[in-house]
């Protein structure tokens, strides 16, 4: 790559929480930047974030389970911004139930999302970055991973993106392309007070009562996240590849 020209970013689940910090944080860097998500409009204020500073960036709407909404909105970001060759698989949902409440369809829209969507998300961009002959892929787990009361769905979805980006990181390194995994401990988003909200809790309650748990004492900012994705989309972070990072602000069993 010559150095006018500028790394592509796809940051999908964009609009809100850590895929908007994300989508600034890697433009703050100088990528451009297409942000995802379900709704378009709803990319609206992450796009007007990056440009407002100068940067480039535009909102796809797009399902990331779906075949065909993704080759599309590939597409349209090759079309417009250029060839990506970094990719961050953060685009998710919660359907939290206990097990014997849950149902087959909360089961199968977390994993469809979470796992479905990455391998989607992934296959699609891939070729762009196998061509360029250099690659960065983020996926997105979580501290669930490791189990988690209420989120059997969740848990599972998250501990099959670990595998998931260590099979990428086997597979596609010959061709200059690394894959990593950041898993988030608790941050304060909108599913966190979700969670919240189906526990029965004040938002900032649950937060004060997680921060009692956490070594640093404070909740995560979608911020932290987006610091540890920007490493991982790094020029120099070549020979890292194939790992879990727990952003948790603290160690986890």
């Amino acid at each position: 790559m010559s150095s006018t020209e500028q790394r592509v970013a796809v940051v999908t689940g964009a609009a809100r929480g850590i895929g908007a910090a994300t989508a600034v944080r890697l433009a703050a860097e100088g990528r451009a930047v297409a942000v995802i998500d379900l709704d378009e409009a709803a990319c609206k204020d992450t796009v007007e974030k990056i440009t407002a500073v100068g940067g480039r960036a535009i909102a796809v709407g797009a399902d990331v389970s779906d075949e065909a909404q993704v080759a599309a909105a590939i597409a349209r970001v090759v079309e417009e911004l250029g060839a990506p060759t970094i990719l961050v698989n953060n685009a998710g949902v919660l359907r939290d139930n206990l097990l014997f409440k849950m149902s087959a369809s909360d089961w199968d829209t977390v994993l469809n999302v979470h796992l479905r969507g990455s391998f989607l998300m992934a296959k699609a961009v891939q070729q762009h970055m196998v061509e360029a002959g250099w690659g960065r892929i983020v996926n997105l787990s979580s501290s669930s991973a490791l189990g988690n009361r209420g989120q059997a769905n969740y848990s599972a979805a998250k501990a099959g993106l670990q595998g998931f980006t260590k099979t990428l990181a086997i597979e596609l390194g010959k061709f200059g392309i690394t894959a990593n995994a950041v898993a988030p401990g608790f941050i304060a988003t909108e599913m966190t007070k979700a969670t919240a909200d189906r526990v029965k809790m004040g938002f900032e309650e649950f937060k004060a009562a997680a921060a009692t748990q956490i070594p640093v004492q404070r909740v995560g900012e979608p911020e932290d996240i987006a610091n540890a994705i920007a490493f991982f989309t790094n020029e120099a972070a070549g020979f890292v590849s194939g790992q879990v990072l727990y952003v948790a602000g603290g160690p986890l069993d």
